[in-house]
């Protein structure tokens, strides 16, 4: 057919390993008939990237930890293996996780699994806190950059740890007899979440104070900081750039919520922009979708907060071009970055976007313009000139976000698009399809060889 022959030849311009994973007989594919009108009430669900770190720090407390609003995604799934790998009991319930690491014995973590999902990578520090040595393999690079672990490095380092770096692995241990990580004062080059992360948990059971100068100040960091003191940490400062940690003895169990989902949250802000639809998303802490909100508004649509945690789009009459740089929280969020740029394809006027953050995060651009998009890029900046519609065509998504933009995309679009790379999508926005579909989008997930069985009037 016409787009398997146009999927096959854009797996020629990416890597042996995406092809594989973007191969016919390998993935499932999305069928999405535009244009779209949207209407409805939407569960946000909990944020992957708390739920992540959250999971994480269950290796700190000898007891069992309960976490509820933990989504279901390939990512959780994933780092659930990584806990049981190293020692821990997982049980789940539907959206809650019941963590027993009071058997924590194994202090290497599995390369197999470390390489598919690289915030596995968080459990470095828990584990040297509680046993005193870790093993986990360098998680390496990403489709969207390389992101070092150099500042998790340094940092454990500076907490007393002596830490080797063979054949691709991170050899971390505490000297001495106490097998005490101890405070230290700690200056982070980059307000990077992950390094935050590592460090405050490791801290947590250190010996003294720690003072983490220059930290990431994203929700997460906050929501973490939040679990560990409800393990008893005594941890001070978390969402500003100065977090200062007591260390304590042990951490105790827990019963714990996560905070909603603000990536997830944008996206479907977006998803009413862009289909100029009346939506409703809950439950959302407004604050934490700030950037998001100032610059949606102005593009012309109306964001209302009708509760403390539901937020209302409407549309707007004319959408208009708005420029965007992506910067660490309480800055527009990099994450946002894609799928905001599907909505400024279709805003008149000319837009700039510029990424800085990752310098490999505008691979989304070519599928885009595949669609009729008039998008323009210089190293990590663009200049979005708007179009009057965008055209369904056959589209691959090469990353989580990216992904993201190109389904927000195919809703606007004319036509029917042809949607591969759900494997990305599957690691950070739990039912999607499910909840687009009951906001009233035409979209259907089917196996490639059934493709042909498929139409819009069966949706």
């Amino acid at each position: 057919m016409r787009e398997d022959r146009a999927i096959n030849q854009q797996l020629h311009s990416i890597g042996e390993t995406e092809k594989q994973n973007l191969s016919p007989v390998n993935q499932s594919i999305l069928k999405i008939w535009g244009p779209s009108r949207l209407q409805g009430n939407i569960n946000i669900s909990g944020a992957k990237n708390s739920a992540l770190p959250a999971m994480a720090a269950t290796l700190l407390s000898s007891g069992v930890c309960r976490l509820r609003q933990i989504p279901r995604l390939a990512d959780i799934n994933t780092m659930g293996k990584v806990l049981s790998a190293l020692g821990a009991k997982i049980k789940q319930n539907g959206n809650t996780l019941d963590i027993d690491a009071s058997n924590l014995d194994n202090p290497e973590a599995p390369y197999e699994l470390v390489r598919k999902l690289r915030a596995s990578f968080f459990a470095i520090g828990p584990i040297l806190a509680r046993l005193g040595v870790a093993r986990v393999p360098l998680p390496g690079g990403c489709a969207i950059g390389a992101r070092p672990v150099d500042l998790h490095v340094r940092g454990l380092q500076a907490l007393g740890a002596e830490v080797h770096i063979e054949h691709g692995m991170v050899n971390a241990y505490i000297s001495g007899s106490k097998k005490k990580l101890q405070g230290a004062k700690i200056y982070l080059d980059y307000p990077s979440v992950g390094a935050t992360e590592t460090l405050m948990m490791a801290a947590t059971l250190a010996e003294g104070e720690t003072i983490i100068e220059n930290a990431a100040q994203e929700p997460e960091v906050e929501d973490l900081a939040n679990l560990c003191i409800a393990m008893g940490a005594n941890i001070f400062g978390a969402g500003t750039k100065t977090i200062v940690i007591s260390g304590v003895p042990k951490l105790h169990s827990v019963d714990y919520t996560i905070i909603p989902d603000r990536i997830e949250a944008g996206t479907f802000l977006i998803a009413g922009a862009i289909t100029n639809s009346e939506i409703t998303i809950s439950p959302v802490v407004p604050k934490h979708l700030s950037a998001v909100i100032s610059k949606l508004q102005s593009v012309g649509v109306e964001i209302i907060q009708e509760k403390f945690d539901s937020l209302r789009i409407l549309p707007g009459e004319i959408l208009k071009s708005t420029d965007i740089d992506t910067q660490p929280y309480p800055g527009f969020p990099t994450d946002m970055q894609a799928p905001f740029m599907a909505l400024l394809s279709v805003c008149s006027g000319s837009s700039s976007v510029t990424e800085t953050v990752f310098e490999n995060r505008m691979r989304h651009v070519s599928e885009l313009n595949r669609m009729g998009a008039n998008i323009r890029v210089k190293g990590n900046h663009a200049i979005v000139q708007g179009v009057p519609k965008l055209s369904a065509a056959p589209v691959i998504g090469t990353d989580l976000r990216a992904s993201a933009a190109l389904i927000l995309a195919a809703l606007a679009a004319e036509g029917e698009t042809t949607f591969q790379g759900l494997q990305h999508l599957n690691r950070g926005y739990e039912e999607i399809e499910i909840k687009l579909q009951k906001l009233g989008a035409k979209l259907q997930r089917v196996d490639q060889v059934k493709e042909n069985e498929i139409s819009p009037a069966s949706v």
